[in-house]
């Protein structure tokens, strides 16, 4: 049998923080996971153009804040920021809770697994060969400045009667390297064949090296009093 284990799922608690933050009783808890996933849901398919790579929950007493990391705010915020407060009024209205939405800006979403992936599935979508997708990706992912990248698509490539795997890789991906950030996303591509799956992996470096970027503030009196990872191993 294989051993597969979800990347961010194996580091969530030692170097990585929880998607959704907030605490509940036994009772409550249930109702709670079931509305994340709402809204979570919601976002997606209604910017599913937006580029959102992740939806981070946080819950106080009286509200619930929604952080968006996106690599095309101007979407999501709209002109004079209507379509933000829009977006403001629909979650309040399927919650019935008081929300807070802030937007995180991505640099570079080819440094995120979740967007790369769903550009590829945008791009068999449409018909494109599917060889020339996988090779494209590598290449303008490593020129991204990534460590490495693996590739795997399943379902009936090329319009073949039986599906099978296609894998392909640059770089190094150690799995079991916990203080290695390894990203990782899933998409699906609807073809005229039939629904293609796509995993991508991505190797960011290292957390120590994402992090430790005070040297150079500590200089101009800007260093940060406090950690910036709450989970240590």
């Amino acid at each position: 049998m294989g051993q597969k284990v979800r990347p961010t799922g194996f580091r969530v608690g030692v170097v990585e923080d929880w998607r959704s933050r907030w605490y509940a009783s036994k009772k409550e808890f249930g109702p709670l996971l079931i509305e994340d996933f709402k809204i979570r849901n919601f976002i997606k398919t209604k910017y599913q153009f937006a580029g959102i790579a992740k939806t981070e929950i946080e819950r106080t007493r009286d509200q619930v804040v929604v952080k968006l990391f996106t690599a095309r705010p101007g979407i999501i915020i709209g002109r004079k920021g209507q379509e933000i407060d829009r977006l403001k009024v629909e979650l309040e209205d399927l919650t019935g809770r008081r929300m807070e939405l802030k937007i995180v800006e991505l640099s570079n979403p080819l440094r995120s697994a979740v967007l790369v992936a769903e550009d590829m599935a945008q791009q068999l979508s449409k018909r494109g060969s599917f060889r020339r997708t996988i090779k494209r990706t590598l290449e303008q992912v490593m020129e991204a400045g990534v460590a490495g990248i693996k590739i795997e698509l399943a379902g009936r490539l090329g319009g073949a009667e039986m599906s099978r795997r296609e894998k392909a890789s640059r770089g190094t991906i150690p799995l079991s390297t916990i203080q290695k950030h390894i990203d990782y996303g899933f998409a699906t591509a609807k073809t005229a064949q039939g629904i293609l799956g796509i995993k991508v992996w991505l190797n960011l470096g290292e957390y120590d090296n994402e992090e430790n970027t005070d040297g150079s503030d500590a200089k101009a009196g800007q260093a940060p009093q406090k950690s910036k990872r709450s989970h240590k191993r």
